[in-house]
């Protein structure tokens, strides 16, 4: 992963938002975690993450895009914290950096906006500062800022486990379509969780459905859009009753499939091709039931150097 060191110029990185086709989650744990299997996918929603040099212990961040007014920009910034997270595992103690992201992937709204601005800070500056470190050590890093960022770094289709942290590859097939609904406003994943456990969910299985798996290896998105489940939605939907109405009108203008992802408020609805993606995505655009729409396919890669 390492380069020829580079002393003038910037860094760009690529990195993808994602969606859980399922989600299971376990009661509350002894450590405030909740054991989870889910299977993500990383799918084409970017942003774009730029790294340039500065002065030792300068690390700075600059947003930009749609929503960037609600992302902090000081220390507490995660991208920041995964630059000052690496600088501090290799010992690079003459680490500086001034980050620029260019936002897509909504704030809040489940498809790991904040993890993907990490991942990418990551990758960036082992590059910028020509640090000898393998993808996997990243993702050992990343697991320490999120629970989604190592799956950012890595992309595709993965089941994780744990935390969600703990990823293995899934085999899947072909390209799939979504429509991806936006919200005004986003949903705090520690709201949500804390919703889950006041409902007492979470008695059910940690095994991703086995048609999902199927559905994914032979490429069927009309199987794929019937097994498409999230243990949080109950509580998703506790708190914002208003996405029950997406849901269903989504389903009433044809999507063969519907999942809030992660922890919302983003609804993801599945097609059955791109025409059918396109005329969907004219269509929901036109009910008013949401804030904004986006047409996107998957799996894609993680995160990627730009040329």
């Amino acid at each position: 992963m390492a380069s020829p060191a580079i002393e003038d110029q910037s860094v760009r990185v690529r990195v993808a938002g994602k969606i859980n086709l399922t989600l299971r989650s376990g009661p509350r744990r002894a450590d405030g975690y909740h054991s989870l299997a889910t299977v993500f996918q990383a799918v084409s929603l970017f942003d774009e993450i730029e790294a340039a040099p500065a002065e030792p212990g300068e690390f700075t961040v600059t947003m930009h895009g749609d929503q960037a007014d609600q992302v902090p920009t000081g220390a507490d910034n995660l991208a920041i914290r995964a630059a000052r997270l690496l600088a501090k595992e290799v010992d690079h103690e003459d680490a500086g950096v001034n980050l620029v992201i260019r936002k897509s992937i909504p704030v809040t709204g489940g498809m790991a906006g904040g993890s993907a601005d990490a991942a990418g800070a990551l990758l960036a500056c082992s590059v910028l500062w020509d640090l000898d470190i393998t993808p996997d050590e990243l993702r050992v890093f990343g697991a320490q800022l999120g629970a989604d960022v190592p799956f950012c770094l890595a992309g595709g289709t993965a089941l994780g486990t744990d935390r969600g942290d703990r990823l293995v590859p899934v085999l899947s097939r072909g390209s799939y379509h979504w429509v991806l609904a936006f919200s005004d406003r986003g949903l705090s994943t520690p709201a949500v969780f804390g919703k889950f456990d006041e409902l007492g969910c979470g008695a059910g299985t940690l095994e991703p459905p086995e048609d999902l798996l199927n559905a994914l290896v032979s490429g069927d998105p009309v199987a794929l859009g019937k097994a498409l489940a999230n243990d949080l939605s109950e509580a998703a939907l506790a708190l914002r009753p208003d996405l029950g109405r997406v849901i269903e009108t989504g389903l009433e203008l044809g999507a063969i499939g519907s999942i809030i992802s992660g922890s919302g408020p983003t609804v993801a609805f599945l097609a059955p091709n791109e025409s059918a993606a396109v005329d969907l995505s004219v269509a929901l655009s036109g009910s008013g039931a949401c804030h904004g729409v986006r047409r996107v396919t998957g799996p894609v890669p993680g995160a990627r150097l730009l040329g």
